[in-house]
């Protein structure tokens, strides 16, 4: 899961209860895993459904927005039910729906329908909703408050190792049957099945520890539309935050969707679509090597500066590979997973006002701008539609450059939190 999780207010924690904080966390970790193997794997279906039922760019991109369109369209009522019902049994919920998703999807791949494979995507996208505003907020009340930063950063890591592990079982399972000029075979679903039964299991699990979280199962009150809009209004670093998630977002969907189309071209690697597919997973690999990489920069340099840098390296990464031949290039598009890594946490934490009673709708800004990633796949698909493929990665390059933006823009001496 690669958004943050909307922060609430807690007033009651159980550090004393080392076996409950234990259990939370492996089922936490489930979590995590099976979020970022999904994530990956659903971008896989860009290039099955593009050579499967012949769609161009824009259309086979549809993908990405039907699987991020919820973050807009159900992140309010999602968080109200939260409010109403708590983080577990919210959990449970969006697990069983997830789970649900994804038997839609088998079927929905097996019966050649575009029409359906995009409703199933947005019912899975609507239980990965549950689980982006409140696993997190979980993670921070079954231990010490101390270690919460530690226990979210593995769990990171965990949903990161997700994204590697999806392309190297799904694209077999995906891309083959595709490539040898079937249409369609069963072997396609049992990424989206086995997925399915995870979730079920794991919702099982939430379901029947519902009430290990006691009173804490309880955020802060559902926060009126007014204040909502205020808070954006009052915060030049929210508002701009808000935007560079949005176009973060939206440009790593982008290249992890069509990096394999990229892969695939004769003047790149001329890949075969498995091999295209599995090596998406160095893309992701990156971010998840970034990720510790960056966390040990900041260390010795300003986030802000660190982020600029990443955003720059990511512009020139992207137009490199527009432009540089052969391996060269390739790799160059591969790398930006590198730059990707930091991006992320780095803005979600600049972007924060320095009022923290401010966080919780600040957060769900923050959560609602990952919709990027079904507006700006769709318009690089349309670029391609209109020019080629190759020049289409311009449009995720400009994405970078307003990362780049934001990043200066704190760096400005005097820049202080709303």
């Amino acid at each position: 899961m690669t958004a943050p999780m909307a922060k609430a207010e807690i007033s009651l924690r159980k550090p004393d209860d080392e076996r409950a904080a234990n259990l939370l966390f492996r089922l936490a970790v489930g979590v995590f895993f099976i979020g970022g193997f999904l994530t990956s794997s659903v971008s896989l279906l860009v290039p099955q459904l593009k050579l499967m039922l012949a769609l161009d760019y824009a259309g086979a991109l549809m993908v990405q927005l039907a699987f991020h369109a919820s973050y807009l369209l159900f992140a309010l009522p999602i968080t109200a039910f939260i409010v109403a019902s708590g983080y577990m049994r919210a959990i449970a919920v969006g697990l069983a729906v997830m789970g649900a998703g994804c038997i839609s999807l088998a079927v929905a791949q097996g019966s050649l329908s575009f029409a359906l494979v995009l409703g199933a995507l947005l019912l899975l996208s609507a239980g990965q909703t549950f689980l982006q505003i409140a696993a997190n907020t979980v993670v921070t009340v079954i231990g010490s408050a101390r270690g919460a930063a530690v226990r979210l950063t593995l769990l990171q890591g965990f949903n990161s190792l997700g994204t590697v592990v999806g392309p190297l079982v799904s694209a077999p399972l995906l891309l083959a049957q595709v490539e040898r000029g079937h249409a369609w075979r069963p072997a396609a679903t049992l990424p989206f099945v086995a997925t399915a039964l995870v979730t079920l299991m794991l919702a099982a699990a939430y379901a029947r520890h519902r009430a290990l979280l006691g009173e804490a199962d309880r955020g802060a009150a559902f926060v009126p539309l007014r204040r909502m809009f205020g808070v954006l209004r009052n915060s030049r670093r929210l508002r701009w935050g808000t935007a560079a998630i949005f176009v973060y977002v939206g440009a790593e969907v982008t290249i992890g969707a069509l990096l394999p189309s990229v892969l695939m071209r004769p003047d790149r690697l001329g890949a075969s679509a498995v091999a295209a597919g599995q090596l998406v997973a160095l893309y992701w690999a990156g971010a998840m090597v970034g990720r510790f990489a960056g966390a040990w920069g900041m260390t010795r340099v300003v986030e802000a500066r660190m982020l600029l840098w990443a955003a720059l390296g990511a512009v020139a990464l992207t137009l490199g590979a527009v432009t540089l031949p052969g391996v060269i290039g390739a790799a160059a598009l591969v790398a930006v997973g590198l730059c990707n890594s930091i991006m992320y946490p780095t803005i979600y934490a600049l972007a924060l006002p320095g009022d923290e009673r401010q966080a919780p709708v600040a957060s769900m800004w923050l959560c609602m701008a990952v919709v990027g990633g079904a507006v700006v796949p769709v318009a690089t698909g349309v670029v391609a539609d209109m020019t080629a493929l190759l020049p289409s990665l311009v449009v995720p390059a400009a994405c970078y450059a307003l990362i780049a933006v934001f990043a200066a823009i704190c760096l400005r001496p005097g820049e202080a939190r709303a």
